[in-house]
């Protein structure tokens, strides 16, 4: 068990802390490891309802470990393929922020630099304190760029914008960011942790098959026609109609209260 990675679940809510607080939380392998060993055991977690991920001390995720770059001992292997089959292993963190059957969301404070960057675009939403520092920082390393980055952000800011963030490794403060939708709220990095929880125990308390339905519609509609998103939506809206969750809302709303979900 590593402390590269602390997790802690309160509220239907899974808070994974990215845990190396003295290098700015630079991934590290067991990091990685405890990453995909955590984020597939939590999707399937009937008592979570959402992840936050988030990083220890004064900043979010510095990205790749530049200290072990440069001692030529990031990655493992001894051949070119080797290496990037050992990197793209890594990587599936990513596409488990994106695809799990959950929202996800990035709690940043702090630097959130290359592949940090990246994980925190992975992530469904993006809540960002004052103090947040946003760089892709890769083209300063001498890298193209990993975890998904290049994806992630071609469909946030369009691919113009993030060709210039990607090629000028320009760093963006929290305003910036939400300026071009790179994040969905900024607070004072006071309140960081108080409005980040309670947007995800609101979201916990919610229909979670419903949302569950939502992202996995929002994830096909990034890359799928007009046609296959409507189909999708047929049959996922008829699907929610059938839940507990549904018929509980429809009482409510004719009742005028909240409606009680039980994820169901």
């Amino acid at each position: 068990m590593t402390q590269d990675l602390l997790e802690s679940v309160k509220d239907g809510v899974a808070t994974l802390t990215l845990n190396r607080p003295d290098r700015l939380n630079a991934l590290s392998v067991a990091m990685l490891d405890a990453l995909l060993e955590a984020l597939p055991r939590l999707a399937d977690d009937g008592a979570v309802g959402v992840v936050v991920l988030t990083g220890a001390g004064r900043g979010f995720c510095a990205g790749g470990d530049v200290k072990a770059m440069a001692e030529g001992r990031e990655l493992g292997g001894d051949t070119l393929e080797e290496k990037a089959q050992g990197l793209r292993a890594k990587m599936e963190v990513s596409r488990w922020l994106h695809e799990m059957p959950k929202p996800t969301i990035a709690m940043v404070r702090g630097a959130a630099a290359g592949a940090g960057l990246s994980l925190a675009l992975a992530c469904d939403l993006r809540v960002a304190g004052d103090s947040a520092r946003f760089a892709t920082a890769f083209a300063r390393v001498g890298y193209s760029g990993d975890f998904g980055g290049s994806w992630f952000l071609s469909q946030l800011v369009g691919t113009g914008k993030a060709r210039e963030l990607y090629y000028t490794a320009d760093i963006l403060d929290a305003q910036q960011a939400l300026a071009l939708g790179l994040v969905n709220r900024v607070v004072p990095d006071a309140r960081l942790d108080e409005e980040t929880q309670a947007l995800a125990a609101r979201l916990a308390h919610g229909p979670r098959v419903a949302l569950r339905y939502m992202k996995r519609n929002m994830n096909a509609a990034e890359t799928g026609s007009l046609k296959d998103c409507l189909d999708l939506e047929a049959w996922h809206h008829t699907r929610t109609g059938f839940t507990e969750d549904h018929r509980e809302a429809a009482r409510a709303f004719v009742e005028k209260r909240e409606p009680t979900f039980r994820g169901r």
